[in-house]
């Protein structure tokens, strides 16, 4: 029973039916979550889709530890193990501020407001039930030191801007702070406007953080492009190669 229960709140087969309605439904509970954090104000309607929510994440929360042992592959230290895992984490941070007793102290304390906000989390949990998030997730493990190396690049790029263009054009940048902004926008092309060189060496700074801030910024996006096609092309051949030994056995039969 329990490994049943694993199966279908873990997709663990394609041709599973039951493990695709629940990562449906899951879906759909998530989105709905979310759509009382678009409004300032609070209804009735708003506080039963929390409500409701809140009764069905902790329900998937105590499947999930229930079934640990199948997940973590340890028997019964699996069960103690799960709760600090970062899907867990995650899954409680969900939880807990929708709980009555929770809000109530941190009314007390003046940040309920903050502690609201954490439901946000919850968008989190997509990352389990959609298959094309766990596609960019599985790109972003795997290109992990690639991405890390540009980020890298990227900030060491903000911070030699920044401090060119602030020893350069002091009276334009009150902090090194507003420098190091300054930077990154102009790094991502963004380019507000609120905070700009003035005199003709910042600008020639400006233009060069601009230019190569293209290069820097398309490095991320073509390495994880590529990520993408590359699962995507895995992920066609497994389901080619499912065929195939589905046909197989058919075959003997």
């Amino acid at each position: 029973m329990r490994k049943r229960i694993y199966q279908i709140i873990e997709t663990t087969k394609e041709d599973d039916k039951l493990s695709k309605i629940y990562d449906v439904l899951m879906m759909l509970v998530i989105i709905a979550s979310l759509i009382p954090l678009a409004f300032k104000s609070e209804n009735a309607v708003f506080y039963w889709i929390d409500k409701v929510a809140v009764v069905i994440f902790i329900l998937d929360y105590l499947l999930r530890l229930i079934t640990a042992d199948y997940k973590l592959d340890r028997k019964a230290v699996a069960f103690i193990l799960y709760p600090f895992t970062p899907m867990a984490i995650i899954d409680l941070i969900c939880i807990l501020p929708s709980l009555h007793i929770i809000q109530s102290g941190f009314r007390i304390l003046k940040i309920f407001r903050f502690f609201r906000t954490l439901r946000f989390f919850r968008i989190f949990k997509a990352i389990r039930y959609s298959k094309s998030i766990k596609l960019i997730r599985n790109v972003f493990i795997q290109q992990k030191k690639t991405l890390l190396t540009v980020g890298l690049i990227a900030l060491f790029y903000v911070l030699i801007s920044a401090l060119v263009v602030f020893n350069v054009e002091p009276d334009s940048f009150e902090n090194i702070f507003d420098a190091i902004y300054w930077a990154t926008v102009s790094l991502t092309t963004v380019g507000y406007g609120d905070i700009y060189p003035v005199t003709t060496i910042g600008r020639i700074v400006t233009m060069v953080s601009s230019i190569f801030g293209i290069a820097i910024i398309a490095l991320p996006s073509g390495i994880i492009t590529a990520g993408i096609l590359e699962e995507l092309n895995k992920d066609k051949e497994k389901t080619k190669m499912e065929g195939n030994i589905s046909k197989d056995t058919f075959s003997e039969s």
